[in-house]
């Protein structure tokens, strides 16, 4: 597949073409979201759009800081614009499944500020019920063992993420289990429940805040959807 037929910068391109002046915009994290920063930073330059985001994750904010895209914080801003993020998962009813890269926490806070949600993927990340990939969910370190016993009894088989160099750790110190429920067949009740747990601070399980799909094809075209049931 040639570079312009990258579905993923594809979707991250057209994306990027949405941002606007003087808007405080959300900066995803993965490798889709990766392609609407890059061009968010030639946009900056070719067109000197004047922006403020707020990253994710350390990992999208370094990529932002070495390309000069102005950054700012919620001590500066309460309220966000316009958010560019990826998934891992997309249904039809626009529930996504987030946190194959261990942002979900940020990711979901920025969402939750944000007037609107572009979420960008590329074909293969649709699905008619979540649940393929397994759930990301994050826990506080203490007492681990008994959370993940907790979220057990759900219905689901917790597997405990490492790294090569021991537990993998969130941007904000924590753990993530990764939770294979199988088919999902209600998500807002799932995240609800999971959410409710003790232990855990935020799950994969994203409800209600996409407003807009993008999607990016092998053949280099992208399809929008705005109105959930239409996946």
């Amino acid at each position: 597949m040639s570079e312009s037929a990258n579905p993923k910068k594809a979707a991250g391109e057209r994306a990027a073409e949405y941002v606007e002046h003087d808007m405080i915009v959300g900066l995803g994290t993965g490798t889709t979201a990766y392609f609407a920063i890059v061009r968010l930073a030639e946009r900056i330059g070719e067109e000197g759009l004047r922006v403020r985001c707020i990253a994710t994750s350390e990992r999208s904010a370094t990529l932002a800081r070495g390309m000069e895209i102005p950054l700012t914080s919620f001590a500066e801003v309460l309220h966000v614009d316009l958010t560019i993020d990826g998934a891992d998962e997309v249904d039809p009813a626009f529930n996504l499944i987030k946190g194959g890269g261990g942002a979900l926490l940020r990711e979901k806070f920025v969402a939750s500020a944000s007037d609107t949600e572009l979420i960008i993927v590329d074909e293969g990340k649709l699905k008619q019920r979540l649940g393929a990939f397994p759930l990301p969910v994050e826990v506080v370190p203490f007492g681990w063992q008994l959370t993940r016993q907790r979220l057990q009894g759900l219905g689901c088989e917790a597997r405990f993420r490492s790294s090569d160099n021991g537990p993998f750790l969130t941007d904000n110190g924590n753990y993530i289990l990764d939770c294979s429920f199988g088919a999902i067949d209600d998500p807002p009740a799932l995240e609800r429940r999971i959410v409710a747990t003790c232990g855990v601070v935020e799950c994969g399980i994203f409800a209600g805040l996409a407003t807009r799909i993008i999607i990016g094809k092998s053949d280099g075209n992208v399809e929008e959807r705005a109105e959930p049931g239409r996946l």
